[in-house]
Protein backbone atom coordinates (compact mmCIF):
# COMPACT_ATOMS: atom_id res chain seq x y z
CA UNK A 1 0.00 0.00 0.00
CA UNK A 2 1.59 3.21 -1.11
CA UNK A 3 1.93 6.51 1.27
CA UNK A 4 -0.78 8.16 -0.18
CA UNK A 5 -3.40 5.46 -0.71
CA UNK A 6 -3.06 4.70 3.05
CA UNK A 7 -3.29 8.57 3.72
CA UNK A 8 -6.43 8.42 2.42
CA UNK A 9 -7.98 4.86 3.62
CA UNK A 10 -10.79 5.99 6.54
CA UNK A 11 -14.44 4.03 6.47
CA UNK A 12 -17.02 5.67 4.25
CA UNK A 13 -19.70 5.47 6.59
CA UNK A 14 -20.57 7.72 9.51
CA UNK A 15 -19.86 5.94 12.48
CA UNK A 16 -22.83 5.53 14.89
CA UNK A 17 -20.82 5.81 18.45
CA UNK A 18 -19.85 9.54 17.97
CA UNK A 19 -21.89 11.97 19.54
CA UNK A 20 -21.97 15.15 17.64
CA UNK A 21 -20.60 16.62 20.31
CA UNK A 22 -17.45 14.38 20.16
CA UNK A 23 -16.71 15.56 16.50
CA UNK A 24 -13.54 17.39 16.41
CA UNK A 25 -13.90 20.87 14.34
CA UNK A 26 -10.75 21.01 11.64
CA UNK A 27 -10.62 23.58 8.69
CA UNK A 28 -8.47 23.84 5.11
CA UNK A 29 -7.55 27.12 4.15
CA UNK A 30 -6.23 28.09 0.66
CA UNK A 31 -5.03 30.84 -0.68
CA UNK A 32 -4.26 32.86 -3.75
CA UNK A 33 -5.53 31.35 -6.87
CA UNK A 34 -6.26 28.05 -5.35
CA UNK A 35 -9.80 29.30 -6.29
CA UNK A 36 -8.99 27.69 -10.12
CA UNK A 37 -8.20 24.07 -9.38
CA UNK A 38 -9.14 22.26 -11.92
CA UNK A 39 -8.90 25.02 -14.47
CA UNK A 40 -5.32 26.36 -14.15
CA UNK A 41 -2.56 24.52 -15.28
CA UNK A 42 -3.97 21.14 -14.98
CA UNK A 43 -0.83 19.20 -15.61
CA UNK A 44 0.86 20.51 -12.56
CA UNK A 45 -2.62 20.66 -10.30
CA UNK A 46 -4.62 18.08 -11.77
CA UNK A 47 -8.07 18.69 -13.30
CA UNK A 48 -10.34 18.35 -10.10
CA UNK A 49 -11.93 21.06 -8.55
CA UNK A 50 -11.05 21.50 -5.04
CA UNK A 51 -14.55 21.73 -3.81
CA UNK A 52 -14.98 18.38 -5.87
CA UNK A 53 -12.01 16.99 -3.70
CA UNK A 54 -13.61 18.92 -0.45
CA UNK A 55 -16.53 16.70 -0.46
CA UNK A 56 -14.51 13.22 -1.37
CA UNK A 57 -12.21 14.31 2.15
CA UNK A 58 -15.36 14.73 3.88
CA UNK A 59 -16.82 11.42 2.84
CA UNK A 60 -13.29 9.73 3.98
CA UNK A 61 -13.05 12.04 7.50
CA UNK A 62 -16.71 11.08 8.73
CA UNK A 63 -15.99 11.18 12.37
CA UNK A 64 -14.41 14.95 11.97
CA UNK A 65 -15.96 17.82 10.52
CA UNK A 66 -13.92 19.80 7.96
CA UNK A 67 -15.00 23.72 7.34
CA UNK A 68 -12.86 25.35 4.41
CA UNK A 69 -12.23 29.20 3.35
CA UNK A 70 -10.88 30.35 0.28
CA UNK A 71 -9.25 33.46 -0.44
CA UNK A 72 -6.89 35.80 -3.03
CA UNK A 73 -6.88 38.58 -0.09
CA UNK A 74 -4.16 38.38 2.30
CA UNK A 75 -5.95 39.84 4.82
CA UNK A 76 -8.79 37.67 4.83
CA UNK A 77 -6.71 34.67 4.94
CA UNK A 78 -5.54 36.60 8.24
CA UNK A 79 -8.98 37.10 9.18
CA UNK A 80 -10.09 33.94 8.69
CA UNK A 81 -7.08 32.40 10.81
CA UNK A 82 -7.97 34.80 13.93
CA UNK A 83 -11.58 33.73 14.09
CA UNK A 84 -10.89 30.10 13.78
CA UNK A 85 -7.62 29.73 15.28
CA UNK A 86 -8.15 29.24 19.36
CA UNK A 87 -10.83 26.63 18.69
CA UNK A 88 -9.72 24.38 15.77
CA UNK A 89 -8.59 21.45 16.21
CA UNK A 90 -6.13 21.97 13.42
CA UNK A 91 -5.64 23.64 10.05
CA UNK A 92 -4.28 22.39 6.86
CA UNK A 93 -3.35 25.76 5.11
CA UNK A 94 -1.84 26.60 1.46
CA UNK A 95 -1.09 29.71 1.35
CA UNK A 96 -0.36 29.95 -2.17
CA UNK A 97 1.97 32.73 -3.50
CA UNK A 98 1.97 34.04 0.14
CA UNK A 99 3.98 30.97 1.61
CA UNK A 100 6.89 32.95 -0.04
CA UNK A 101 6.04 36.58 0.76
CA UNK A 102 3.93 37.08 3.84
CA UNK A 103 5.66 37.82 7.26
CA UNK A 104 2.20 38.82 8.38
CA UNK A 105 0.32 35.51 7.65
CA UNK A 106 3.78 33.62 9.32
CA UNK A 107 2.63 36.05 12.30
CA UNK A 108 -0.62 35.08 12.55
CA UNK A 109 -0.10 31.07 12.26
CA UNK A 110 2.26 31.87 15.32
CA UNK A 111 -0.43 33.91 17.11
CA UNK A 112 -2.84 31.37 17.25
CA UNK A 113 -3.16 28.31 19.19
CA UNK A 114 -4.61 25.49 16.75
CA UNK A 115 -1.69 23.68 15.05
CA UNK A 116 -1.05 23.96 11.60
CA UNK A 117 0.20 21.86 8.70
CA UNK A 118 1.12 23.79 5.12
CA UNK A 119 0.27 21.51 2.31
CA UNK A 120 1.35 22.21 -1.48
CA UNK A 121 0.09 20.33 -4.29
CA UNK A 122 3.26 20.67 -6.23
CA UNK A 123 6.82 19.66 -5.18
CA UNK A 124 8.06 23.36 -4.18
CA UNK A 125 11.48 21.87 -4.48
CA UNK A 126 11.27 20.85 -8.14
CA UNK A 127 10.61 24.41 -9.26
CA UNK A 128 11.60 27.70 -9.04
CA UNK A 129 14.20 28.54 -6.77
CA UNK A 130 11.72 31.30 -5.00
CA UNK A 131 9.16 28.71 -4.18
CA UNK A 132 11.99 26.43 -2.02
CA UNK A 133 11.75 29.28 0.42
CA UNK A 134 8.80 29.40 3.05
CA UNK A 135 8.24 32.03 5.75
CA UNK A 136 5.12 29.63 7.26
CA UNK A 137 7.01 26.19 7.82
CA UNK A 138 9.15 27.52 10.86
CA UNK A 139 5.60 28.02 12.77
CA UNK A 140 4.18 25.06 11.50
CA UNK A 141 3.51 22.13 12.86
CA UNK A 142 4.57 20.20 9.68
CA UNK A 143 5.39 20.65 5.65
CA UNK A 144 3.50 18.25 3.20
CA UNK A 145 4.52 18.83 -1.19
CA UNK A 146 4.29 17.15 -3.93
CA UNK A 147 0.89 14.92 -2.94
CA UNK A 148 -1.36 16.44 -5.32
CA UNK A 149 -4.24 16.68 -3.81
CA UNK A 150 -4.29 13.96 -1.46
CA UNK A 151 -1.75 16.13 0.54
CA UNK A 152 -4.53 17.94 2.19
CA UNK A 153 -5.28 14.31 2.93
CA UNK A 154 -2.04 13.38 4.52
CA UNK A 155 -2.38 16.77 6.54
CA UNK A 156 -5.59 15.90 8.21
CA UNK A 157 -4.63 12.51 8.60
CA UNK A 158 -1.51 13.82 10.21
CA UNK A 159 -3.42 16.48 12.85
CA UNK A 160 -6.22 13.70 13.47
CA UNK A 161 -3.94 11.30 14.53
CA UNK A 162 -1.60 13.99 16.26
CA UNK A 163 -5.28 14.77 18.44
CA UNK A 164 -5.66 11.01 19.40
CA UNK A 165 -2.42 11.13 20.73
CA UNK A 166 -2.57 13.94 23.38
Amino acid sequence: MGLATFCLWMPTTKLPWIEPAMIKHYHIVNGPNLNLLGTREPEKYGQSSFEAHLEAMRTAFPEVEIGYHQSNVEGELIDHLHAIGFESAGIVINAGGYTHTSVALRDAIAAISSPVVEVHITNVYAREEFRRTSLLSPVCLGVICGLGLEGYAAGLRALILREGDS
